[in-house]
């Protein structure tokens, strides 16, 4: 869970780290994907290359240790929902079945739907501070 946070969210807010955990736990939940967080974080193409691999120094994101602890014991970003995809939050993404949920620590998080059921197809203004600790 740490090494998803840090290298995705490495320098993020506290809500940015909490969104990244609720994404990867919304996965391990999921039928769709791997059933442990390492294997979630680990899956090919998914996370940054090298999440597994690459040295992490968590004196410079010192927020790390404890957010990772509050995703495996429960705690989830409010507007995170079902989402399980996000990307950088100044990537224009073009497709017609992203969902946005929330912006927050430099991410836009996402659901895929059917078009149909789309009604947010551009990030959300991004949120902070909605997350304890």
């Amino acid at each position: 869970m740490a090494r998803a946070m840090y290298f995705e969210s490495n320098r993020s807010s506290r809500d940015g780290m909490i969104a990244v955990g609720s994404v990867v736990m919304n996965r391990v939940q999921s039928d769709a994907y791997p059933d442990t967080i390492c294997d979630v974080v680990g899956q090919k193409n998914q996370f940054a290359p090298g999440v597994m691999s690459k040295a992490m120094q968590l004196n410079t994101a010192p927020l790390i240790p404890g957010a990772a602890k509050a995703v495996a014991q429960g705690e989830r970003h409010p507007r995170i929902g079902n989402s399980k995809f996000f990307h950088a939050a100044w990537y224009k993404a073009d497709f017609n079945n992203i969902h946005y949920v929330l912006t927050t620590g430099g991410n836009a998080f996402y659901e895929k739907r059917r078009p149909e059921h789309v009604t947010r197809r551009n990030p959300v203004p991004a949120s902070e501070g909605l997350t304890g600790g």
